[in-house]
């Protein structure tokens, strides 16, 4: 089953939402999940693996990461700030046959 969170008391004035698609939905248990804002992708990504132990290996070296509907390449941005209300996005590869 998967659910929406809101983490920490977070509000929309101080949290960003999280969405997680595919396999990083089920790695997660959840569609959605909100964050405290503002906050970096360096800062963010070993939150995550703090809250779910292995992600960074099964699903975010993989995986596509937009913000507000771009993708960011994390290679030149690991510090690109995450704002108040911003719509972050977790898009594992996806494969067709």
């Amino acid at each position: 089953m998967t659910s929406t969170t809101n983490t920490g008391g977070a509000n929309s004035s101080e949290s960003f939402t999280i969405h997680y698609f595919a396999a990083a939905s089920q790695y997660t248990a959840k569609n959605t999940e909100r964050l405290p804002a503002p906050t970096t992708f360096s800062h963010l990504f070993p939150l995550l693996e703090e809250r779910y132990p292995g992600i960074k290996n099964a699903i975010l070296r993989s995986s596509g990461i937009s913000v507000d509907g771009e993708y960011v390449d994390l290679d030149d941005e690991p510090t690109r700030l995450i704002q108040s209300g911003a719509e972050v996005a977790i898009i594992p590869p996806v494969s067709s046959g």
